[in-house]
């Protein structure tokens, strides 16, 4: 039933009256919210007064579950509240009345005033204890929040003694370089995808330097240092691993393509065959009849620069993955030069520099385009297939000297199976 229409209705008939009313996913919801205890930790975190005709904690329970179940812009809640039956979102019906954006909007800057590290980390607790979350294993990652407009004032400015965050250029993970963005980081725990640490940061802050802050913050969480902290190739710098290797705790990444190592082993697989060694073997995720993605690593007999064990992995199904989509960038790339051969074999063209058709036959024309085509498939392929794992046409029963894969450096206890969350990364022990 739309928001708009009348959240109740009542028939009559042989004096017996139903009642109808509309609950959505509420209780279930509710069930939840009230089982980690989020109104209370608000309240304490969030204080109010006699004076506020709807607690700070209640608004924004409201604002969460309308997040959850419509997610819609603040000015629309109280609209969206009278949809649901009195009570679904967390305040009585006389408090209802008193509902609006004004309302949101004064418990969300006691919100930004308040310690959120604290809040978050109490709430997180409180799931792991009730819910019995193992912290033991965490995942790390960022997004790009990308935002349409100026945002002329948000440029990290000082408010009530708390630094916002600044809405500005930087690396877009979108793909939207044209557009200002935030950084959001967030860490789920491998038991359960439970989120448990989440920054949001300026917008060009690079990956590389938020790792440490967030790993003080998870062994906070955790209440010790030893689990696995598993992340991207930011991760892979000095400062960042030896600060987790000074704490007594444990990581995972991958090497960067711009490393020497991984030159190095590129340019070994040429003349030498790696052991590999079979360590998963699984059916094919999304088709049944489809080839199955074998897990393959092999470690390297020398170290890492910073002296970190080094697992090379390879995935034939990776492999496969990326040999199609490199044909089909070569289709992609012939099909543009036929259409561009079209239009200069026109005698209506007007690219600047154009053959005319009387200095040159047709025929000649589009032999020389294409083997100018057939050339730029081949340094094509060339040089995807040396930026890539390996080129194969059918998945191999054996892995070959010329199927390498991304690297990882790590420091940890070893594995049995690949983490299938990185696609390319593997613990190893120092």
């Amino acid at each position: 039933m739309p928001s708009s229409q009348a959240p109740t209705s009542t028939k009559e008939a042989a004096g017996f009256t139903l009642h109808t009313e509309r609950l959505g996913p509420l209780p279930l919801i509710n069930h939840f919210i009230e089982r980690i205890g989020l109104h209370d930790t608000l309240s304490r975190h969030i204080p109010s007064d006699a004076r506020c005709s709807i607690t700070h904690a209640s608004a924004l329970g409201v604002l969460l579950r309308s997040i959850i179940v419509e997610r819609e812009p603040i000015y629309r809640q109280h609209e969206t509240v009278h949809g649901f039956a009195d009570g679904m979102f967390g305040i009585s019906a006389q408090e209802m009345e008193h509902l609006s954006d004004d309302r949101l909007g004064r418990a969300l800057d006691r919100l930004f005033d308040a310690d959120r590290t604290a809040l978050l980390t109490e709430l997180v607790l409180a799931v792991g204890q009730r819910f019995g979350v193992r912290f033991e294993e965490f995942h790390n990652d960022s997004t790009s929040i990308s935002f349409c407009g100026g945002y002329r004032r948000a440029r990290g400015r000082q408010i009530r003694a708390r630094t916002a965050p600044a809405i500005t250029f930087g690396h877009s993970k979108a793909h939207r370089p044209d557009l200002k963005q935030l950084l959001f980081i967030l860490t789920m725990s491998a038991d359960g995808n439970v989120p448990v640490a989440f920054r949001c940061t300026d917008g060009n802050t690079s990956d590389s330097v938020t790792h440490v802050q967030t790993w003080e913050t998870l062994r906070a969480v955790a209440g010790r240092s030893d689990f696995l902290y598993v992340a991207d190739s930011k991760l892979c710098s000095r400062e960042n691993m030896d600060h987790i290797d000074r704490a007594g705790g444990r990581f995972v990444t991958v090497m960067p393509r711009s490393r020497l190592e991984d030159a190095q082993f590129r340019e070994w697989l040429q003349t030498h065959t790696p052991e590999w060694s079979l360590v998963w073997d699984r059916p094919n995720p999304r088709y049944s009849d489809g080839p199955r993605d074998c897990w393959y690593v092999h470690r390297a007999p020398l170290p890492s620069m910073e002296a970190w064990s080094i697992v090379w992995v390879w995935s034939t199904l990776l492999t496969l993955r990326q040999h199609a989509r490199r044909l089909r960038n070569i289709a992609a790339a012939i099909e543009e030069f036929e259409r561009l051969r079209q239009r200069l074999a026109s005698a209506k063209t007007r690219l600047r520099g154009a053959p005319r058709s009387t200095c040159r036959s047709s025929s000649s024309w589009t032999g020389t385009m294409w083997v100018a085509t057939s050339r730029f498939a081949a340094s094509f392929a060339k040089s995807t297939s040396s930026s890539k794992p390996a080129v194969a046409a059918r998945a191999p029963t054996r892995p070959t000297a010329r199927s390498p894969s991304d690297a990882s450096t790590c420091n940890g206890a070893p594995t049995s199976r690949p983490s299938p969350t990185t696609g390319e990364a593997t613990a190893c022990t120092r």
